[in-house]
């Protein structure tokens, strides 16, 4: 048997009525008086002088720490509790969430008697608070209510380490096993060799086991506990502290009675259909559906990759065009001038993006148009409007041109071109056009 996991007959079993006898005390392996059990204040992570322990290492050190009688509390509920906190540590540094409720539900143990564990533990030194826990609401105006968990530290005291002839490095939290003593040595060989001999037992039994035939029961005693009395194990001890009550349940106002056609019928949903809008806010019909869809047929026709989406899915979306007039070849030319290098995957859904974007962009450049006071009716009037004294100025301006030019001819002792005065003829020419 392996000196480093006591057998089990040095744990005490639980006080039970229909075993009396387990109730006495265990001789301690180990001498450990009262005042050395780790107090209060050094119970944290910051001020203990325990090493910091992984689940495997830290659960055989608790085994020891029973077994060794080291705590008058100390007993098979403890290893129980350790137990549960060990399976649900983190691998490597021995951080635990307590959770009482949940202990309490796994182990079967009172709420009392856990806590009365768990501080066990701590006195031990093999617990560390990590995080002290509160009941304050952390949660947000609105929010479900929400405490702060109380997170524990897996620990190994030098009691142990003394017993098992280890030697440390470093102090407090931080230290760590750097060696064994030639005792301690000796231990660990030890411990091997027990624990290799029952693997080995585990082995040979369930060989056996398996050379048994099939379809043959064997007979097993049959456990009838006794259900008359309730066990005093399972009971809670009275609470130090001051006894709460609860307030009276109020029972004369309000209903609390639900029929059960009412209990078990479920509102079946509204089914409410879409209906389509043009831009003016008239319902679209049928027809204008129909002619919208002809349109876009061609319109896939000639741009590829429109192709992928639905007729219906991308007539929704071009309905903008649509309704505006445009046919297939306008709304083709419109969606190549994007000059897409890539296939949307969704291209009903990029296109009402597009269009969107569009619209948001002439909906900013008409309000800036229109705080900038721009009228583009009144810029363009000059070109519009018919100016007949416009003709006029442009022939006398011609009549002048030609009389400048032939004095600089008669100057220059040059002759025109012409026998015949060529202004008089430009001006003769200009005058039988239609006005």
């Amino acid at each position: 048997m392996s000196l480093l996991a006591p057998p089990r007959s040095r744990i005490p079993s639980p006080r039970t009525t229909e075993n009396p006898e387990a109730a006495a005390p265990v001789e301690p392996l180990v001498e450990m008086p009262g005042e050395q059990l780790v107090p209060e204040e050094d119970q944290d992570v910051v001020r203990t002088q325990s090493r910091r322990a992984e689940p495997r290492a830290w659960l055989r050190a608790v085994v020891w720490l029973v077994a060794a009688g080291l705590h008058p509390g100390a007993g098979p509920s403890t290893v129980l509790v350790a137990g549960d906190l060990s399976v649900r540590m983190d691998y490597r540094r021995g951080i635990v969430v307590y959770g009482l409720a949940k202990v309490v539900e796994r182990t079967g143990l009172s709420p009392a008697t856990v806590k009365r564990h768990v501080r066990v533990l701590r006195e031990l030194g093999a617990l560390v608070w990590m995080v002290h826990g509160s009941k304050r609401n952390l949660a947000a105006p609105g929010e479900k209510y929400m405490a702060t968990a109380t997170i524990y530290g897996a620990v190994i005291p030098s009691a142990y380490d003394d017993a098992m002839g280890h030697r440390l490095t470093g102090s407090g939290y931080a230290a760590r096993v750097c060696g064994v003593t030639p005792a301690g040595r000796e231990l660990a060989v030890a411990g091997a060799t027990g624990r290799a001999e029952d693997r080995q037992e585990q082995r040979r039994a369930s060989r056996s086991g398996q050379g048994l035939r099939r379809g043959v029961r064997t007979a097993r005693p049959v456990d009838n506990s006794a259900v008359d009395k309730a066990c005093s194990a399972r009971r809670e001890p009275h609470s130090p502290g001051r006894y709460h009550r609860a307030p009276a349940v109020d029972v004369e106002r309000g209903c609390n009675y639900i029929p059960r056609e009412r209990a078990s019928c479920r509102k079946a949903p509204v089914y409410t259909p879409k209906i389509s809008l043009n831009c003016d806010g008239s319902r679209r019909t049928a027809a204008q559906t129909r002619a919208g869809i002809a349109v876009i047929q061609q319109v896939r026709l000639l741009v590829n990759w429109t192709q992928r989406e639905g007729l219906r899915q991308l007539e929704v979306a071009l309905r903008p065009l649509t309704n505006a007039g445009w046919d297939a070849h306008m709304i083709a030319a419109e969606l190549h001038s994007w000059m897409l290098t890539w296939k949307p995957a969704r291209p009903a859904a990029y296109i009402r993006a597009r269009l969107a974007q569009q619209a948001a962009a002439e909906h900013a450049a008409a309000v800036y148009d229109a705080a900038e006071g721009w009228d583009e009716v009144a810029a363009t009037r000059a070109f519009t409007v018919s100016r007949p004294e416009l003709m006029l100025d442009v022939m006398q301006g011609l009549a002048e041109g030609m009389a400048a030019y032939s004095a600089r001819q008669a100057e220059q002792g040059l002759d025109d071109l012409t026998e015949s005065d060529a202004a008089a003829n430009m001006a003769a020419f200009l005058e039988r056009l239609p006005g």
